[in-house]
């Protein structure tokens, strides 16, 4: 498997799984409906754990744009590598939330709160606040990639830079994702990664649902730019620290 496979496929289960436990919490009829935010995020976690046992071994397993950009700061991942990889989570995030829609289609149609349908896809604020959900985006990337970048001591030509490889790395890496999803996540729904947030956002937009409201495009920004903010300055102390 090459590395741009890794990282479509890797990031497809990722929000197959991640989307999945949302749509199974909140969705009507569901096994799981209202298990709430433990549920949730304890979900993330070990879909972030598939994600990296599978593309670990082949990619690194970054699955997260602010990821191979912050890595690509910090000297472990090879600039020109950056859009192709880039491309593929968007493609896997995208892929994933069809998957989920397909998996879950008759409890999208027995839904009407479309707010609740919306958030199957993507995050939105708890409290609507800009410069406070861009902060909380930012933070939580931060400590992400802070400690992704003290997982690995690879070398700046190693595709494989982020997050271990396979499952040895899995483990450290979806308890990471579930300590921010406690401590951190109840502000804006803990992003943390511009694929998952802005690729299903797209998906929503174009699935013929049934029950659909507003993709909240005034919002899609932050969780594109909050990450990557985050995630860069995570690298610059990091070098600083070097």
């Amino acid at each position: 498997m090459t590395p741009i496979i890794a990282e479509v496929i890797g990031t497809m289960l990722l929000i197959l799984l991640g989307g999945g436990v949302v749509a199974n919490v909140v969705l009507n009829h569901t096994k799981g409906n209202n298990g709430g935010w433990i549920v949730i995020t304890t979900g993330w976690a070990l879909a972030v754990f598939v994600g990296v046992v599978v593309a670990g071994p082949y990619s690194g397993a970054h699955l997260n744009p602010a990821v191979t950009l912050a890595l690509a700061i910090a000297g472990k991942f090879p600039w020109q590598s950056v859009p192709s990889f880039i491309l593929a989570q968007f493609a896997g995030a995208m892929t994933g939330a069809s998957l989920v829609w397909v998996m879950y289609l008759k409890h999208f149609n027995a839904t009407q709160d479309k707010d609740l349908i919306l958030a199957v896809f993507c995050t939105a604020p708890a409290i609507r606040s800009r410069f406070h959900n861009l902060a909380s985006e930012a933070i939580g990337t931060f400590v992400l990639i802070l400690t992704i970048l003290y997982f690995t001591n690879a070398s700046l030509t190693d595709t494989q830079a982020a997050i271990g490889l396979g499952s040895v790395g899995a483990i450290p890496v979806a308890f990471l994702v579930w300590a921010i999803g406690l401590s951190l996540g109840g502000t804006t729904g803990y992003a943390i990664n511009p694929a998952r947030d802005l690729g299903p956002r797209i998906i929503h937009a174009i699935l013929p649902i049934q029950t659909k409201g507003s993709n909240d495009w005034g919002y899609a920004w932050v969780p594109v730019v909050g990450p990557i903010l985050g995630g860069s300055l995570a690298a610059l102390l990091y070098l600083w620290l070097k």
